[in-house]
């Protein structure tokens, strides 16, 4: 074989040529996965929270429901038109802060629906479609603590839920400011809400709209307050198993059809705006600013910006 640059140069070029085409199709294979996993299966399998109010937790009738489970309500009929598999039924999986990441990557569901943010660390494991919301992380305590700041809480009692990024910022800023906060975790939001009503912790920190509606449905909401700066940008977003390019496009266009349309605005008024299940209380949370502007430029880059 000739060595000259013309000769060599097209070895080198069909080389590259033949891995570009056996790397598209690897690629093409593994973007059928998912769905295929969904079709041989006979059912797809969402994953859910216990309470997380109001995005996704258990009605009265130990149900999921939530804001989050009718946008994945949605993208389950979006699956079951691309599959051509009207009556696919759905199994509900119920998993907390810690089992989550590890119930997608495992591909023991297909979609995570709850209020889980897109963050860099978790992208190692697991990808997210367009979020369908923004929190900011802040400290819910009780009204006669007469804690206001972050400053506060120097040598307090602070609890939160395992596996959230509020935890993970939280310790980041307790040795940075020199806190020497004792630093509680819980199994899920409502152990850590009630180790605050109990007097076993000071403060729980947590995204703002958790802390809200976890305070709303207690038995005595006017004891508590959410204080302090936003600590965190939290976008939640669906969270899917990785490198599954044509299963996370279509679960994208699904969710960029709901913006499209305004079907997301209704959702959002539904779940935030109106009485919710059980116990009719309504959250009083007109759609931030933030969320309203990142609708207009529907991406899951946005994540990019959540360590």
């Amino acid at each position: 074989m000739k060595r000259d640059g013309r000769w060599s140069g097209w070895t080198s070029w069909a080389r590259h040529g033949l891995l570009a085409v056996l790397c598209a199709g690897m690629a093409a294979a593994s973007a059928a996965a998912e769905l295929d996993r969904i079709r041989q299966a006979g059912k797809i399998v969402v994953a859910h929270r216990e309470s997380s109010i109001p995005f996704s937790y258990l009605d009265a009738n130990q149900r999921p429901v939530g804001y989050s489970m009718d946008i994945c309500a949605r993208v389950v009929n979006a699956i079951r038109a691309q599959l051509k598999m009207p009556d696919l039924p759905v199994e509900y999986l119920m998993v907390t802060a810690s089992t989550r990441v590890p119930a997608i990557a495992s591909h023991k569901a297909s979609l995570e629906c709850g209020s889980t943010t897109n963050t860099a660390e978790r992208r190692k494991q697991v990808d997210y479609t367009i979020p369908h919301f923004i929190s900011l992380s802040r400290f819910l305590v009780k009204k006669a603590s007469g804690i206001q700041r972050i400053e506060d809480l120097a040598g307090k009692r602070v609890v939160s839920t395992k596996g959230t990024t509020s935890l993970t910022v939280f310790r980041r800023l307790d040795k940075e400011l020199g806190l020497r906060a004792t630093v509680q975790e819980a199994d899920d939001h409502a152990a850590a809400f009630a180790a605050v009503a109990k007097g076993e912790a000071d403060a729980f920190v947590m995204d703002d709209v958790l802390l809200y509606g976890l305070r709303a449905v207690a038995a005595k909401p006017d004891d508590f307050v959410v204080v302090g700066k936003p600590l965190t940008i939290e976008p939640y977003a669906i969270m899917l198993p990785k490198d599954e390019p044509e299963f996370k496009a279509l679960v994208g266009d699904e969710i960029r059809r709901l913006i499209r349309t305004g079907e997301i605005y209704q959702l959002y008024t539904k779940w935030f705006e109106r009485p919710v299940p059980p116990k009719g209380v309504v959250m009083q949370m007109p759609m931030s600013f933030l969320l309203r502007d990142s609708f207009k430029f529907p991406s899951e880059k946005v994540g990019d910006l959540v360590e």
